[in-house]
């Protein structure tokens, strides 16, 4: 079983899009931590049951840094948790989902998390996420 787990928020400049959230009446959950592999800051924001993902490359070579030139500010994914990655993975894949990379360690979620993306021509880039190892 999957469940919206959060909307994944692409920005050039971290701290105004925080002060923007914040305006609009969000809360840090999680300071921003630095992800090597895709080398950007995350940083996660909630109001009531909505949680963003605020993404922002550090330089060029980030997996999001050409998505941030051609869409500018915007939200890019939805990211699903289910408890089942391997399960998952494979059922989207056998329904037509590509999946764009293997799954690997998520440092800005708490504990041992993995994600990994899958793209859909029909409704575009999603990713699933699991705490469990």
């Amino acid at each position: 079983m999957m469940r919206v787990h959060h909307v994944g928020y692409l920005v050039k400049h971290l701290a105004p899009a925080q002060q923007a959230f914040a305006r609009l009446g969000y809360t840090e959950t999680s300071p921003a931590v630095y992800d090597p592999d895709r080398d950007a800051d995350i940083a996660f924001w909630t109001l009531g049951t909505c949680t963003v993902e605020l993404v922002c490359p550090r330089s060029e070579r980030s997996v999001v840094a050409g998505l941030l030139k051609k869409f500018k500010n915007t939200p890019y994914h939805l990211c699903y948790e289910t408890d089942d990655l391997e399960g998952e993975l494979k059922r989207l894949e056998n329904a037509g989902f590509m999946r764009i990379d293997d799954p690997a360690a998520a440092p800005a979620v708490p504990g041992e998390a993995r994600v990994v993306f899958l793209y859909s021509a029909q409704i575009g880039l999603i990713e699933l996420l699991t705490q469990r190892p």
